[in-house]
């Protein structure tokens, strides 16, 4: 049997669409001589530029920088201005002050003496002649002192400035609480046992002291205190003071020879309290002696 013939193979074919090539855009046609316009316009604009303009722009620049510098920092200049003028006003008001106080726009004129009862006022205000004419600031206090040293019944004192021309001088006197006899005459004293005088004759209306171990003795000092407590009315009758001990001050009151047994200077002013009742009831005409030594049981004879 005869084998069938193969027929032959069809020859290969491509499809219209894929033997077509793709078109591709040609490049652009490069006028001749354009690349080398545009290399060369860089180093034109360069050349162009000189050094006075980068100089130029770089001032702008700073300008700009301080400029906005100035408008952020504005709030704080100000309040520093501020707090300078405050400073500098303050600083003059003060020189101006201390230079006016200093000088003898503010000098003493006039020196006044308050204060004194036994002391002579115009006596005071003479030794202090050398303080007129200095400025207020400038009076000198150890000066001062030295002035009123001399003067015994000034006990205590200050100054006062009264601008602009007056010195106040205020004295605390001492207060004399008797006489103690001596060699030299009647010394009147006070509760120091500082001396303030002599005379001759016991002066009227100070009592005589007899102390058991003179002014510098702890009787002396208990009698000072019991006559400081005294009131005006039985201060004034008092004629006498006699201690041995701190613990036995004896009074002696008015032309009657009264005596008031006070004892010591304890509970003084319970005692003056006392007495005082006691001579309004019983007035020392009437009675030899009072004893206010115990005062919640005085005792009259």
């Amino acid at each position: 049997m005869r084998r069938p013939t193969p027929l032959p193979a069809p020859p290969r074919t491509t499809p219209a669409h894929t033997a077509a090539h793709v078109a591709k855009p040609a490049p652009a046609a490069v006028q001749p001589g354009e690349d080398d316009e545009v290399r060369d316009a860089a180093p034109a604009a360069l050349a162009s530029v000189g050094v006075r303009d980068v100089w130029r722009a770089a001032r702008a620049r700073r300008r700009a920088l301080r400029a906005e510098m100035r408008r952020f920092t504005a709030r704080q200049r100000r309040r520093r201005a501020t707090w300078a003028a405050v400073g500098t006003s303050l600083v003059l008001l003060v020189g101006g002050t201390f230079a006016a106080a200093y000088s003898p726009l503010f000098a003493v004129e006039r020196i006044s003496v308050v204060g004194t009862r036994s002391l002579d006022a115009g006596a005071v205000q003479k030794a202090l002649d050398a303080q007129l004419g200095t400025p207020l600031p400038l009076v000198d206090a150890s000066t001062v002192k030295v002035a009123l040293v001399a003067f015994p019944l000034v006990e205590t004192y200050s100054l006062e400035a009264r601008p602009p021309h007056e010195l106040v001088v205020r004295i605390v006197e001492r207060t004399p609480v008797g006489v103690v006899k001596g060699r030299a005459g009647y010394t009147l004293v006070d509760a120091a046992g500082v001396a303030l005088s002599t005379t001759a004759s016991a002066p009227k209306g100070q009592p005589v002291l007899t102390i058991s171990g003179g002014v510098d003795s702890a009787a002396f000092r208990s009698a000072g205190q019991v006559v400081r407590a005294l009131p005006g009315g039985i201060r004034s009758q008092l004629t006498a003071v006699k201690a041995t001990t701190p613990d036995d001050v004896t009074l002696t009151l008015g032309k009657t020879g009264t005596k008031v047994v006070w004892g010591s200077a304890d509970d003084s002013a319970m005692k003056a309290l006392v007495l005082q009742k006691l001579m309004k009831k019983l007035p020392p005409s009437k009675v030899s002696s009072y004893d206010v030594s115990s005062p919640g049981a005085a005792v009259v004879r």
